[in-house]
């Protein structure tokens, strides 16, 4: 199985869709700043995840979430999130 994942930094406007096998790995990852990308805006809350049953169709569903529909939903979701906070 993958997984689509959607992280929001907790200090900045920022929203990394990403795509894994770990879910929970993958965040530890982003939390204590092994990615370049995301080392900046970390830490990070996850915000959403979509189960995919390949590879080839986490990347398709994760070009979707980072297209600019795909990112205004998960804005949304992050905005839910946080006001719940």
């Amino acid at each position: 199985m993958y997984y689509v994942y959607a992280i929001a930094s907790l200090d900045r406007n920022y929203i990394y869709v990403g795509l894994t096998n770990n879910v929970e790995r993958r965040l530890m990852e982003h939390d204590k700043g092994k990615e370049k990308t995301t080392a900046p805006y970390k830490p990070f809350i996850l915000i959403f995840t979509e189960e995919c049953t390949d590879r080839l169709n986490a990347r398709i569903r994760e070009k979707y979430w980072k297209s600019g529909t795909g990112k205004r939903q998960l804005r949304n979701i992050r905005d839910e999130i946080l006001s719940k906070k």
